[in-house]
């Protein structure tokens, strides 16, 4: 939404996998934190505030999930303002919100034809114990997670990315079926080209959800920098492929090709172009 004084107004929400909350209640906690503001920043914004409610069914199944939740909140430094607890229910669930303002926007509709498609992801992490989970905030540095998500907003207020959104639960498969479909075009991504973790199976990778990870839509010339402010920090960030005129996310390795998705002939969000932005 516009400010009157200029800029934007955002927010993001995230609503949790019951299954995951409660195998995993502490990262769980920690997670509607830093997945929130890994959406404010997809934006190109900065978070400002926190909302939570949980479900649980005492006080002491929601400790953790709570624990969780407080600290992402102070190494990230985002005050948690409000929110809604139930010590009654029969299961454990958690969902977040999070306020945010930006000075420039980056959209999840712009992506455009022969645009190079980056992945820029956090490789120093480890994986939780089960749901294809890479953590890579584990033992990092306050200051360092929070300046690690301030490179959005500053990649945006230079001009240097045409669109982008976080690599959500979907992995990069479904984070760039999504930006497709938002756009209006497909993707052509070379698996060879993939930043991963050393020993990862490129399929686990591709579903998997690494905490910090961004896919970013850039014109050509502004490929070179946008890695290099990346790597500056000491993030994994490559041109993994390009914006086709299409409709499917094509997967290429070596002389092997395989269409993931074609949302024109099966649409996974529906938005159509009614959203300006995501």
């Amino acid at each position: 939404m516009p400010r009157p004084e200029g800029g934007w107004d955002l927010f993001a929400a995230e609503a949790f996998i019951p299954a995951f909350v409660a195998d995993d209640p502490w990262f769980a906690g920690w997670c509607g934190v830093m997945v929130n503001l890994s959406d404010i920043a997809a934006m190109g914004g900065t978070a400002t505030a926190i909302a939570d409610m949980i479900w649980a069914p005492d006080a002491a199944s929601a400790a953790p999930v709570l624990q969780g939740l407080q600290a992402a909140s102070a190494a990230y430094d985002v005050p948690v303002i409000g929110g809604h607890t139930n010590l009654n229910t029969p299961a454990l669930n958690l969902s977040v919100a999070v306020t945010g303002r930006a000075r420039a926007l980056i959209s999840s509709f712009a992506a455009r034809p022969d645009d190079l498609l980056i992945a820029a992801i956090d490789l120093r992490g480890a994986w939780r114990p089960r749901f294809d989970n890479w953590f890579a905030a584990a033992d990092a540095p306050a200051a360092r997670l929070r300046g690690d998500l301030a490179l959005l907003p500053e990649l945006a207020e230079a001009g240097l990315l045409r669109a982008g959104k976080d690599i959500s639960q979907g992995g990069i498969a479904g984070t760039s079926l999504m930006l497709a479909e938002c756009s209006g075009c497909g993707f052509e991504i070379d698996l060879d080209r993939l930043p991963m973790p050393p020993g990862t199976d490129a399929a686990r990778w591709l579903r998997a959800f690494p905490s910090f990870g961004f896919l970013l839509s850039v014109q050509m010339p502004d490929a070179k920098e946008v890695c290099a402010r990346f790597a500056d920090r000491g993030i994994a960030a490559a041109v993994i492929g390009r914006a086709t005129a299409g409709a499917s996310v094509d997967l290429v390795q070596g002389a092997e090709r395989a269409t993931f998705w074609d949302w024109q002939q099966r649409p996974y969000l529906g938005l159509g172009q009614q959203v300006a932005h995501a």
